[in-house]
């Protein structure tokens, strides 16, 4: 079958091209827990970033299965259905597999030892101080009967990172902690070691900042049910702007309305183009005299036109999943040499190259 693509998301059966890092350019770690397709916080917070730094850098994205499964026990299959919705999303959206590697988290079991070396460095009550879990337990309900895996997962993000000695890792600022006890956990090792094994890495933010739920409540999330998905169809983009949350007090069209914490004015400055017409649009919001239904019309219609290329790009490779496991199983591997090497040099350092 023959897709109609891009040739950076073109499927390529016989492709040999390798992401091996060079001395030139920088390692990115980056990916998603597959607990439901991806949406639009997940776009203009990361995908745009990685499409772009899959041209500068040596690029690995991590479907995270094994970190999915810490808080989705008894619900697996929800997470294993998932890995190849992620997987059609990174492709729809320009992700090129011959220039980042994609793998799965579960398939890449060197990742599960470096992690038990690092657990040996961290204490129980320095994971229950950083600060991201400390709030994930609390969304969660968990109180004191957390999962052992849940409360150490940012372990497992510090293997995932060090596995790959990544130097560039894309996060939100709610992740910032998990950079900090990386390197911490990555300090502490080469100091046991007495020399230097796993590197230090660097955050990179998004320019735009988290983009709110559409009920504007909350952040934009799956299990919220507040989230436009990439894959959106027409009818689904045009609901969901519809009932996006604006002005409560803006009740005629004459009144003066708020644009702050205004969600159909966030999702404009996040992906209008225009900047100066999101401008004008705010001023006369403010002084009155402009309904909520002109402000939604014209994001619908940005929405509309940029979600278009990126749901047919996804249906067309609906049509090849046995080619989008084979991407998984190629990049798979691929990261499964690269984390081998580092955790061989991590047994040597640790005395643990018995024979």
């Amino acid at each position: 079958m023959s897709l109609n693509v891009s040739p950076a998301s073109a499927p390529s059966a016989t492709s040999t091209v390798s992401n091996k890092p060079s001395a030139a350019r920088p390692i990115v770690l980056t990916g998603d827990r597959p607990t439901g397709p991806l949406h639009l916080g997940h776009y203009i917070g990361s995908l745009v970033s990685r499409v772009q730094l899959q041209d500068e850098a040596s690029q690995f994205l991590l479907l995270a299965d094994t970190q999915a499964m810490t808080d989705n026990v008894g619900r697996h299959q929800k997470v294993t259905e998932n890995v190849v919705e992620v997987a059609l999303d990174y492709l729809a959206v320009g992700i090129d597999p011959e220039k980042s590697t994609i793998f799965i988290q579960s398939q890449v079991t060197e990742l599960y030892e470096l992690s038990m070396h690092l657990l040996n460095l961290v204490s129980v009550s320095r994971l229950e101080r950083n600060p991201t879990i400390k709030e994930e337990i609390r969304l969660r309900g968990f109180e004191r009967d957390i999962p052992a895996g849940f409360l150490t997962y940012p372990v497992s993000q510090a293997a995932d990172i060090s596995a790959f000695k990544a130097t560039l890792v894309p996060v939100g600022n709610d992740q910032l902690p998990m950079i900090e006890q990386t390197n911490e956990l990555v300090r502490r090792f080469n100091n046991v070691v007495g020399k230097d094994v796993l590197v230090e890495c660097k955050e990179v933010l998004s320019e735009t900042g988290r983009l709110p739920g559409i009920d504007g409540k909350a952040k934009m999330s799956k299990s919220l049910g507040n989230s436009i998905a990439l894959g959106a169809s027409p009818a689904e983009i045009k609901q969901a702007v519809q009932r996006m949350y604006t002005d409560p007090n803006h009740l005629r069209v004459d009144d003066p309305g708020q644009v702050e914490g205004n969600v159909v004015f966030t999702f404009l400055d996040a992906f209008d183009p225009d900047r100066d017409a999101v401008a004008e649009l705010k001023a006369h919001y403010t002084r009155g005299g402009l309904g909520d239904s002109v402000v939604k019309r014209r994001l619908e219609g940005i929405l509309q036109e940029m979600l278009e290329p990126i749901r047919t790009r996804r249906e067309q490779w609906q049509q090849e999943r046995g080619e989008v496991l084979a991407i998984l199983r190629r990049g798979t591997e691929r990261a499964r040499a690269a984390a081998a090497q580092t955790v061989s040099e991590v047994r040597g350092a640790l005395g643990l190259n018995y024979f």
